[in-house]
Formats: C-alpha cells, sequence, structure tokens
C-alpha cells in the first residue's frame, strides 16, 4: 500500500513539472506571481483564431469624421447618445474631417464632394408629420429659415446652396484635402413643436445630420458616401449655457457611484455613423427656385363627364360612380400611387409614401396611418383607400328629352323604344345639399351644360304650368325621383332655363 502511495506522489510530482515547464515560455513561472495575459494571447493556438476573425477596421473605415464644436451634455447616462445644447442662432463650427486612410475610396483624390446639413426631428412621431410640423413654423415665422450657414466665418466651402422649399438644409461643395469648416445657426427651438406652449415644457430633441456624397459618371452628386449625425435641444439665446450649467450642477450633487452610470461631459460632439436621410440629393440640387415633387396631373379620361347623347346604361357622372373610378387599385405604381394622394387631398404625404406602390399603401392598417399621419389626416386617409364615400341626402334620375320624330309621338317617361325612337337613358345625380342651386350645378356637370349659362330650373306642373324650382322644393322631392328635363332660351337670349318634367 505505501509502495502505491509513492508512485502517485511520483507520478504527480512529474505532471507539476511537466505544466511548469509549459509555461517557462510565456515569462516567469505560475508559482513566481502573475503572468502576462498578452503573452497568452501570443500564443500560436490564439493567433490561429483572431485570423480566422475579419478586424473592425479592415471592415468598415468611415471616409469622413464630421466634429462640431459643442460640448455635450454630462446628464447622458453610459449606453445612451450623446446630447449637445445649442443657442438658438448662434454659430456652430462643424469640422468636415477626412478619415481616410492610405488607398480609401481613390476616386475622390484630388476632386470636390458635396454635403448637405439637415437639422431634422429625433422622434419618429415627429418625422411622420414633419412637413406639416415644418410649413406650421414657417407659416408662424415668415421669411425665416430653420437652418443657416455663417459663409463669412465658415472655411473650405464652395458653391453654397439654400433652398426656399428646404428650410431646415443647407449644402456645399468642399475638398477633404484641404481644411473645411461649416458654421451652422439653427434659428428653430425645441419648444416649438412641443404640443403646448405655456412655457416650461420640455422641448423636442433634434438631429444635425450630415450626408456626403460623390461625383457619378454624369457629374453629379449623387453617389453617398458617408454619413453621421447626433442628438440636439435649441435653446433660446444663452439658454443652452444655462442648461449645460444645471446639467453639470446636478451630477456634481451625485455620489462617486451615480456618478459612475453617467458619460463625462466632453468639450466637443462627434457625430455617429447613419443611414443617409431618404431624400436624394437630385429632388434638392435643383437650378429651380422650387424643387418639390411635381407629378403629372391625372389623365382627364379617368373622371370623364359622359356626353348628353350617350345611350350606353354604364354612363353615370357624378358622385359615386367617379368615386369608385379615382378608387385607389392595387396595381397602381409609384407615380400613380402620388397622383393618387394629390387628388384627394393627401399632398403633404407624398415625400412619406414616396415608395410606396398602390398595395404597399392599402395593406396599412387603419391603426398604422393613424400613427403616421395622426388621427384626423390617418382616419380621412383610411376612408379613403377604402372608398368610404359620403352617403347623398338625395338621387334623383334624370334624362334629357330627345326631340320626337316627326309622325312618331314618344311617350314622356317611357322607357321603351318607341318602335325604333332613341331609348331614353336616365343619369344618377347626387346631391349632397338640398338646395335648388346643387340641382343646377349636378345636372351642368352630368349633362356638360355651361353652369354659367342656366338662369332658372323650373319643374312642370299641372296644365304645362312652370314652377320655380326653390330650395324648398327640393328637399321635399322624394327620394329616386325620376325626372325628363329639357332647355329653353331665355326671353332676353342671355341663357337658358331647364325645364323638369
Amino acid at each position: 500500500m505505501a509502495w502505491v502511495l509513492k508512485m502517485d506522489e511520483v507520478i504527480e510530482s512529474g505532471l507539476v513539472h511537466d505544466f511548469d515547464a509549459s509555461l517557462s515560455g510565456i515569462g516567469q513561472e505560475l508559482g513566481a506571481g502573475a503572468y502576462s495575459m498578452s503573452d497568452v494571447l501570443a500564443l500560436p493556438i490564439f493567433k490561429q483564431e483572431d485570423s480566422s476573425l475579419p478586424l473592425d477596421d479592415e471592415t468598415k473605415h468611415p471616409p469622413f469624421q464630421y466634429v462640431m464644436c459643442a460640448a455635450t451634455s454630462p446628464a447622458v447616462k453610459l449606453h445612451d447618445e450623446t446630447l449637445t445644447y445649442l443657442n438658438q442662432g448662434q454659430s456652430y463650427e462643424i469640422r468636415m474631417l477626412d478619415n481616410r486612410k492610405m488607398g480609401d475610396v481613390p476616386e475622390i483624390t484630388g476632386k470636390l464632394v458635396k454635403s448637405i446639413i439637415r437639422v431634422v426631428f429625433h422622434d419618429r412621431r415627429l418625422q411622420y408629420t414633419e412637413h406639416q410640423q415644418l410649413e406650421g413654423w414657417k407659416w408662424n415665422r415668415p421669411g425665416d429659415r430653420l437652418l443657416d450657414l455663417d459663409i463669412p466665418m465658415s472655411v473650405g466651402i464652395i458653391d453654397t446652396k439654400t433652398n426656399p422649399s428646404q428650410l431646415n438644409a443647407v449644402e456645399f461643395l468642399w475638398d477633404p484635402a484641404k481644411r473645411t469648416s461649416a458654421f451652422i445657426q439653427v434659428h428653430c427651438i425645441s419648444t416649438e413643436f412641443t404640443p403646448r406652449k405655456h412655457g416650461g415644457e420640455k422641448g423636442v430633441p433634434f438631429r444635425i445630420q450630415v450626408d456626403t456624397f460623390k461625383q457619378n459618371e454624369n457629374g453629379e452628386y449623387t453617389d453617398h458616401l458617408h454619413s453621421a449625425s447626433c442628438q440636439i435641444k435649441v435653446f433660446k439665446p444663452k439658454g443652452a449655457d444655462r442648461k449645460q450649467k444645471t446639467d453639470r450642477e446636478k451630477m456634481e450633487k451625485r455620489t462617486a457611484r451615480e456618478k459612475e452610470k453617467y458619460q463625462p461631459s466632453y468639450d466637443t460632439t462627434v457625430l455617429t455613423e447613419c443611414s443617409p436621410w431618404p431624400d436624394t440629393p437630385t429632388a434638392y440640387v435643383n437650378s429651380s427656385p422650387s424643387t418639390a415633387p411635381t407629378f403629372t396631373a391625372p389623365q382627364q379620361s379617368a373622371c370623364s363627364i359622359p356626353d348628353s347623347n350617350s345611350s350606353s346604361p354604364n354612363h353615370q357622372g357624378d358622385g359615386v360612380s367617379q368615386a369608385s373610378s379615382e378608387q385607389l387599385q392595387p396595381s397602381a405604381t409609384i407615380q400613380e400611387t402620388q397622383q393618387w394622394l394629390i387628388k384627394n387631398r393627401f399632398s403633404s404625404y407624398t415625400r412619406l409614401f414616396s415608395s410606396f406602390l398602390g398595395a404597399d399603401l392599402l395593406k396599412l392598417t387603419k391603426e398604422d396611418l393613424v400613427q403616421i399621419c395622426g388621427a384626423a389626416d390617418g382616419i380621412r386617409l383610411y376612408n379613403s383607400l377604402k372608398s368610404r364615400s359620403v352617403r347623398p341626402r338625395l338621387t334623383l334620375y334624370v334624362c334629357r328629352e330627345q326631340p320626337a320624330p316627326q309622325g312618331q309621338q314618344q311617350a314622356a317617361g317611357g322607357g321603351g323604344d318607341g318602335g325604333g325612337a332613341t331609348p331614353y337613358v336616365y343619369h344618377a345625380i347626387y346631391l349632397e345639399e338640398m338646395v335648388a342651386s346643387e340641382v343646377a350645378r349636378k345636372l351642368a356637370l352630368v349633362f356638360n351644360i355651361p353652369f354659367h349659362q342656366i338662369n332658372q330650373v323650373y319643374r312642370q306642373g299641372p296644365t304645362g304650368i312652370h314652377i320655380l324650382v326653390s330650395d324648398q322644393m327640393v328637399q321635399n322631392f322624394q327620394d329616386e325621383s325620376c325626372f325628363l328635363f329639357s332647355t329653353v332660351k331665355a326671353e332676353n337670349g342671355g341663357g337658358i332655363h331647364i325645364i323638369l318634367k
């Protein structure tokens, strides 16, 4: 038994010796104290594993870096995005830095690039309604811009452009090989876009975004190179300094453990990489004053007024028939969808739905549309997509009386062919208002009669008398009443009278 124990001790001591010898190549022996982890990672097994993994610097290296000379807030938690406070109208420098390594993006070497700087909303809810928000701001601040370039202070920028239809964007060309700084001024403040403006509200955050493009084969700056942005809040003059001081004082009162959860305040703000802004640069750069997207007007034939002599029973020239012909179809192209939005008074959402086909728009639920467009416009758009037209208050069927052929007499109101005569074809007119002028207007629309030439509308009564059609008479018409009508010239020769029979 003692022999067995002795053999175990010998084996164990040998194993320890071999293990210590295997570690002798990485510095000190295990028993001698701490060892170097860098030496351990330098072992062949770890080198082999590392070589199989792509390096971040090699796979993704941004060609540019943009740094705004404004301090970040100290009251931002570690894993949150930085927040920078700006004063309204104050000039802030954005340094445009060439961050390329040797051989990166060689096609722009010695050439200019174009950058577009924008101030946009950070909150997704406001991004969906950006057009309405900016239009409201423009209405309250006529002649002002949300974003401007301070050109006298800027360095290295060329061919600066600001567009009257893009109040929140500026653009310029610059040479990456030269020192370039763009000084921007933000004129909108964060509390201007809060639901209530009684003072003391928490302002909405904005984003400063820079998108940079290179020239394509045609010499146009449309090929995207790099985009970066940062989160900001804008205060009235000197308000940003007071807010920065307040945040700093709050952090000083926190314990050391609590301070560890927050980022330090940096003297400058580095814009972080992001996706390019959805606007295409060609939609912004234009020599014309207005660069708003334009669309071909819908073809008139889609809702053409039927000819008065048409004998087709399917021709209905008003209300429901036109609404059905104007309904958005799932097969509609992007351009047709844009035309439909404009025609149905949703032009403010054309940019938001700029890449939507008819099928894409029809797939959105009522809740989706309310979230995107707000309650009022969302419900209105949903009803328009589902073709929920308002039920007319009164429906009348009318037919233009044809002159009777010689030797034949047509039965008034008859629907037969009268022995080979032209059949009576009635058209439906739908009244949303129970007034006489609406009757005249709808008759003019359906039967292609100039509305301004209609003097009076009469109804033929007993013994052939002509009774003036008044609002009260229209209100007492029975729904789905049938009328023949004829036209006679007015006594003075100026216009016509319509007689309902």
